[in-house]
């Protein structure tokens, strides 16, 4: 089993930035993908990232390539999330998903994540 805590969310103007933090605990050496996904009200759910935690290798939709950087300190076992030049339409709930080999990230998402965090919520105000 693998727990996954987020934090780091907030209120910010247009233009500013956060950066988001996943703390895993428990069977972490099991981990292979993680990735991030934000939910609006309303909307469906979008993957805005996701990581092949062996190597490094990321994904990233268009809506916020070039904008939103996901990275991994393994020795802390923490995910990030740092995002930048922020929008009205980023607000959203993020959470943070996790999943064991074999796994998929592509096209910005991590593909049926089996573990998720409780979300954190960020509002990004004009």
């Amino acid at each position: 089993q693998v727990q996954l805590v987020e934090s780091g969310g907030g209120s910010v103007q247009a233009g500013g930035s956060l950066r988001l933090s996943c703390a895993a605990s428990g069977s972490t050496s099991s981990i292979y993908c993680m990735g991030w996904f934000r939910q609006a009200p309303g909307k469906e759910r979008e993957g805005v990232g996701g990581i092949y935690i062996d190597g490094g290798r990321t994904s990233y939709p268009d809506s916020v390539k070039g904008r939103f950087t996901v990275s991994q300190d393994n020795a802390k076992n923490t995910l990030y999330l740092q995002m930048n030049s922020l929008k009205p339409e980023d607000t959203a709930m993020y959470y943070c998903a996790a999943d064991i080999f074999p796994c998929t990230v592509a096209a910005g998402t991590l593909h049926g994540p089996e573990y998720w965090g409780q979300g954190t919520q960020v509002t990004v105000s004009s």
